[in-house]
Parts: structure tokens; C-alpha cells; sequence
């Protein structure tokens, strides 16, 4: 086999389970997208927990203009932003695997997103993503649920 060939994967996918509560948003995805390129599955519960660091202001302003970029002659074309928490980590997450091509879009089919942890979570332990607190790093932060719902998004 040459060297530049990748060996194909003999085992069946693993099934991981991450908490996104009071984890920068950023480094988890970065993490999970690694894990859903290397075929495994992969559930994020408590969404809305996840933290996005930097000024509120300044994040709330650029998701609202995100919200409302339309293309003038056909505005069904136009990107679309999700208000609801999982939805918005999902499109992150979207962000960051190559979603145009077959790999990437097989990988973005193995995520799931919760918000809340459902029944059949429960039991399982999520994997602990090793990093300092992040409320004590960063003086600026907003979590992901406060973010959708100065978006709009009113149900819980």
C-alpha cells in the first residue's frame, strides 16, 4: 500500500456522546468535526450551554446581520441562520467539515444536536473535553441559549 493511500477503517463507528455545557463553542466543534471526518457518530447534548467568547455586543451584532443577509434578486438563495441553540451549534459545527463533498456530507449526517439531555442519554457519560474554565479565561462570553433568544427564539 502506498504511503499516501489511507488504510480503510475494520471497525464499526463509535458511538460519542459530548456535553456542550460551559464548553467555548469553538474547540468543542473543532473536536467533534475531527471525530465525525474519522467516521465516527457523534451527539452533543445541552446546546444551549455552550459558550461563545468575546464581547456580547459584538456577537449579538454579527449573528443579527447574519440573520438578515438577503440576496436581492432571489432571496430563497440567500444563507440561512438558525435561531433555535441546537440548530446554531449544528450550522457551527457544518462550518467546519467540508459539507460539499461526499465525505463531508456523510460525516455532518452521523451529528446530532440536543438541547437538554434525552432519556436515552441518560445513562451514557459523556466524553470530557480537557480544558481550564472558560468563565475565568475570557472576560467576555455569551452562552448559546441567551444568544437565541435575543435572536428571536422564544421556546424552551
Amino acid at each position: 500500500m502506498n504511503a499516501n493511500q489511507k488504510q480503510a477503517r475494520p471497525s464499526a463507528p463509535k458511538k460519542v456522546l459530548y456535553d456542550a455545557n460551559d464548553k467555548v463553542l469553538g474547540r468543542l466543534g473543532s473536536e467533534v468535526a475531527k471525530k465525525l471526518l474519522n467516521g465516527d457518530e457523534v451527539a452533543i447534548i445541552n446546546a444551549q450551554g455552550a459558550i461563545i467568547t468575546g464581547d456580547k455586543r459584538i456577537i449579538i451584532k454579527r449573528y443579527r446581520t447574519r440573520l438578515n443577509l438577503q440576496e436581492k434578486e432571489n432571496p430563497e438563495h440567500s444563507p440561512f441562520w438558525p435561531r433555535r441553540s441546537d440548530l446554531l451549534v449544528k450550522r457551527v459545527i457544518r462550518g467546519m467539515l467540508p459539507y460539499r463533498k461526499p465525505s463531508g456530507k456523510s460525516a455532518y449526517r452521523r451529528l446530532r444536536v440536543y438541547m437538554g439531555v434525552p432519556e436515552a442519554f441518560k445513562a451514557t457519560k459523556p466524553i470530557e473535553i480537557i480544558s481550564k474554565n472558560p468563565k475565568t479565561i475570557y472576560s467576555g462570553y455569551i452562552k448559546v441559549g441567551q444568544l437565541s433568544k435575543l435572536l428571536g427564539y422564544n421556546r424552551e
